[in-house]
């Protein structure tokens, strides 16, 4: 990958954004490997979120209910994606909570039913725990930030075990600062075997 001697995150992730197909994981994580407490990112990086917009815009996104509940009202569905929620609760996909998702029972149906809508060459899946736990050996492509914070969670990021490395990392060392002072780091990751 081009970018993995600069420090230019819009770069980075234009190029990822342009480059990458098939099923991809994205997180945010603290050094800890935090990726939630009580249903919400216990940080505040809108850097992360600009990444996050432009990289999955424009592809379908797969989430369990958790993580679709985690984002406030006004942003669900997220915008110019299709949502696809697993969700084993039976009749959820007819509440309110669900207006704008497609609802779906498995991971299975969520990646069948990716397949047929707009943008569905590239799939990212954003969560949570369980969804990650099922969807790590599936997906060929992980795109990470890490934050230098410390914080307490109730759920962590998956462990990408010796099947996967470090393609690309922006910084290649060290950190970015985020405007309110924030250090973190974008890594992109790739599946080697399996």
């Amino acid at each position: 990958m081009s970018t993995e001697n600069t420090a230019d995150p819009q770069a980075f992730t234009e190029e990822l954004a342009g480059t990458v197909t098939g099923v991809g994981l994205v997180w945010a994580q603290t050094s800890g490997g935090v990726i939630g407490k009580d249903g919400d990112m216990p940080w505040d990086l809108p850097e992360d979120m600009k990444h996050f917009t432009r990289l999955t815009v424009g592809h379908p996104v797969i989430m369990g209910r958790k993580t679709w509940l985690s984002f406030p009202e006004k942003y669900r569905p997220l915008p110019n994606r299709t949502n696809i929620v697993i969700t084993r609760q039976k009749n959820w996909g007819d509440s309110p909570e669900a207006e704008g998702a497609v609802v779906v029972p498995s991971l299975d149906d969520a990646l069948l039913e990716s397949q047929f809508v707009d943008g569905g060459e590239t799939v990212w899946i954003l969560g949570g725990g369980e969804v990650f736990r099922q969807s790590t050996d599936l997906a060929n492509v992980a795109v990470v930030t890490t934050i230098d914070v410390e914080a307490d969670g109730d759920t962590f990021a998956p462990e990408l075990d010796e099947t996967w490395e470090a393609a690309a990392s922006v910084p290649a060392d060290g950190w970015l600062t985020a405007a309110n002072g924030t250090r973190y780091r974008f890594t992109k990751w790739v599946r080697t075997q399996g």
